[in-house]
């Protein structure tokens, strides 16, 4: 694989499971002049598994402007940079933006490499309606600040959050607190590892859960909450506001606008308006 020079690649690399790789991913490694990572330590392994030997440079929150600064040089001089993060993809509550923002303000192209990202994995295993949902990586470590942040986020759409295990029990107190014991949390702990678990469970059932077995004070957290209801969008009935759509749009249109009007699901909509 040949790559272009003087190009920002921002690769995605496995949440766990090294063979997650994708053959374009480990292409782009293998291709740039260097490589800059979270951790040097973390990257190595993977590029070990791979026997992939380009230059790796650390680029992490406490050095990320200074680092930046010499890889958009590097990249002016034609030079080709992989960014990827410790796990998924970057700049996803991960060190990178900045050297992205920067290598557009130098007019520097900047190429993604796609893949990996617990966010969307995580929701994938949900079964909450996801045509959209808002991610919000990691709440507050301060208790009162976590909190204060939970009041703006009861909305209709799912919610998903990155946790550290000594927070989790705290954070699930938290979110029962505000959401109310019934509301159902899918919680993805250690996700594509070997031990990996993923539990969707009412919200007052979640700290049982944590605290069933001692492994569970460990691992990596990706939780995604059910949607809110919206009051004003569950008072209305999607088959009425489908059915003065229908007298005006196509079945495919009206469907769409339906559910975006009450929140109910399109394509369940569009089957009833395929059937009037």
């Amino acid at each position: 694989m040949r790559l272009t020079p003087g190009v920002l690649y921002v690769v995605a690399t496995p949440i766990g499971n090294l063979s997650d790789a994708s053959q374009r991913s480990l292409d782009t490694l293998k291709g740039v002049d260097v490589i800059a990572c979270e951790d040097t330590r973390t990257t190595r392994t993977l590029l070990a598994r791979h026997g992939i030997a380009a230059p790796a440079v650390a680029l992490h929150e406490h050095n990320e402007r200074r680092a930046a600064a010499a890889l958009v040089a590097a990249l002016r001089e034609g030079k080709s940079v992989a960014l990827v993060s410790d796990a998924g993809t970057p700049a996803l509550s991960d060190p990178g933006a900045w050297l992205v923002a920067e290598a557009h303000r130098a007019g520097i192209r900047v190429s993604p490499v796609p893949g990996p990202s617990a966010a969307a994995a995580a929701v994938s295993v949900s079964g909450f309606p996801a045509e959209r949902f808002l991610f919000c990586g990691f709440l507050p470590a301060a208790r009162g600040a976590r909190r204060k942040a939970l009041q703006a986020l009861d909305l209709p759409w799912p919610l998903v959050l990155y946790e550290a295990p000594h927070r989790m029990a705290a954070t699930l107190e938290d979110l029962r607190e505000k959401f109310g014991d019934s509301r159902e949390i899918l919680v993805g702990r250690e996700l594509t590892k070997k031990f990996d678990e993923v539990a969707r469970l009412p919200l007052g059932e979640a700290p049982a859960w944590l605290a069933a077995r001692a492994e569970r004070g460990n691992g990596e957290f990706v939780l995604v909450l059910a949607p809110g209801v919206d009051e004003k969008r569950a008072s209305l009935d999607p088959e009425a506001v489908l059915a003065v759509l229908l007298e005006a749009l196509a079945p495919s249109e009206a469907a769409r606008l339906a559910a975006r009007i009450t929140g109910a699901p399109k394509n369940e909509l569009y089957r009833k308006a395929l059937e009037s």
